[in-house]
């Protein structure tokens, strides 16, 4: 997968949580998947726990939040 197509899964709307970036079709921010594995939760962990999240959407937090 491109790095276009995984920025494409994160989403920016002034209309949904403030405008903060956000995995697409979810509410969940950049910022909350990356502040759960900086305090220790897998990407197994979160995907277990968010239904619908694919280990891609994590991905592109990670090369968002690079960039």
């Amino acid at each position: 997968m491109t790095d276009q197509e995984l920025l494409s899964r994160i989403t920016v709307n002034p209309k949904v949580m403030v405008g903060k970036p956000v995995i697409r079709g979810t509410r969940l921010t950049v910022e909350y998947i990356l502040n759960l594995l900086a305090h220790g939760a897998t990407i197994t962990e979160i995907l277990e726990e968010y239904e619908g999240l694919v280990e891609t959407d994590i991905r592109a937090c990670f090369l968002f939040a690079k960039r």
